[in-house]
């Protein structure tokens, strides 16, 4: 499976009961990847039971994934990719070997060297806003430049551009993306309109 896109969708927390309308919504706005971080209640389950109904061409995941353990839960929940928030070389290789995308978690130029290195599809260097958001990502490829970067941790829609244009193939995005009310109120109708109007202000970047 590809992890070529342009934004991964974050959900923490999520209410069980509201995730397959949330998942339509976010998906027929335009989102191609949506990540539930493992640490959710019931995650495991919403994923075994929506992944069924995941379009053609769209990816449902699961985040927050910070050992093998986990990641053999998640694997065996049906989920399509695995983000880690820290770089643990045996969710690297697990992924590689079932053959589904990892995005490894790294912060240091050592980290994302060792995570990209080991096989990662892709390289999540978070939490990136505390290290200087989008510069912090142009630096890292002066050295590292076909390094695959994904800019997670403050990313909203007034700086995805910023990361974007300074060479991250990807950003993470919370409930910047959905719209805090929206999930909040299980509010579909709103969180695909905000998905759309993030899309649409991303799209001269990409």
């Amino acid at each position: 499976m590809d992890l070529r896109v342009p934004v991964i969708g974050i959900l923490r927390g999520v209410d069980p009961a509201f995730f397959p309308e949330l998942m339509a919504a976010a998906f027929g706005a335009g989102l191609q990847a949506l990540e539930v971080t493992m640490n959710t209640a019931g995650a495991e389950r919403m994923v075994a039971d929506c992944r069924p109904l995941v379009p053609a061409g769209h990816l449902l995941g699961m985040g927050t994934v910070r050992s093998r353990p986990e990641a053999e839960r998640a694997v065996a929940a049906g989920a399509m990719f695995l983000v880690t928030p820290n770089l643990d070389p045996e969710v690297i290789a697990l992924a590689r070997t079932r053959q589904i995308p990892v995005v490894a978690g790294a912060l240091t130029p050592t980290e994302v060297f060792a995570a990209w290195q080991a096989g990662a599809d892709l390289v999540k260097v978070f939490p990136c806003r505390a290290m200087g958001g989008p510069r912090y990502i142009r630096d890292l490829l002066g050295p590292f430049d076909h390094a695959p970067l994904v800019a997670v941790g403050g990313v909203d829609a007034d700086n995805a551009r910023d990361y974007l244009a300074a060479g991250a193939r990807a950003v993470g995005v919370g409930p910047a993306l959905f719209g805090a009310r929206a999930l909040a109120e299980r509010d579909a109708s709103a969180v695909a309109t905000n998905v759309r109007a993030f899309l649409d202000r991303i799209a001269s970047t990409l």
